[in-house]
């Protein structure tokens, strides 16, 4: 399985340098190229970037997709299908997708309502200093802890019932509350069981800001 790194244009600072596959986004390919790894996917509109820049970008890469700036994707959801159409199986992290316009990170939050990602989202997570953000479909999963998160939050897209066990806040049919967002649980040493009856998961670890 190939581990690819996409660097959705903001903050590069965490990207790691044992990835299989780099992929720009716009002026995310940019920052790639700065920290000397290879852009072996640019892909976006590329309408932030100067001419001269957008020169380097097609120079360097060994790929290019290039889109108009009048499209139904935004340029990360063009990105991930990019990626997913060359490498199926592909374990894909994002970087940078947190921040910036408001927008663009409830975009990026919701990825898997794209009819073309859904099949997908088990395969990508979005990565920031303080977050990590992980998918996962209707059905029962078994969510392991993730040692560098403190809390982890659950959030049910599609207007499906969640059921939580094994966490220090468990949520079933005696204790049943509709909330959009299950925020600031905590693992107990062992893995939460989640399940879902319909639609997908948001599954967010986080820790406070150090």
């Amino acid at each position: 399985m190939d581990n690819i790194a996409i660097l959705a244009g903001g903050d590069s600072t965490l990207l790691p340098r044992d990835h299989d596959v780099y992929v720009g986004v716009d002026g995310g390919c940019l920052k790639l190229l700065e920290q000397g790894l290879p852009l072996d996917m640019a892909v976006g509109d590329f309408d932030s970037v100067s001419e001269t820049d957008l020169n380097k970008i097609r120079t360097q890469a060994k790929q290019v997709v290039q889109s108009v700036p009048e499209k139904n994707d935004t340029d990360l959801e063009l990105t991930l299908k990019a990626v997913f159409e060359a490498y199926p199986e592909a374990a894909v992290t994002v970087y940078g997708a947190f921040g910036g316009r408001l927008d663009h990170f409830l975009s990026n939050i919701f990825l898997p309502t794209d009819p073309d990602l859904a099949p997908y989202m088990e395969q990508i997570q979005l990565v920031d200093g303080q977050n990590r953000l992980i998918y996962r479909p209707a059905g029962c999963h078994e969510i392991q802890p993730d040692p560098a998160m403190s809390y982890v939050g659950f959030m049910p897209v599609g207007e499906g019932r969640l059921e939580i066990t094994g966490a220090k806040y468990p949520l079933h049919q005696e204790n049943y509350f509709l909330k959009a967002m299950y925020g600031s649980n905590e693992f107990l040493d062992q893995p939460i069981q989640v399940s879902l009856d319909r639609g997908y998961l948001v599954i967010v670890y986080s820790k406070d800001r150090g």
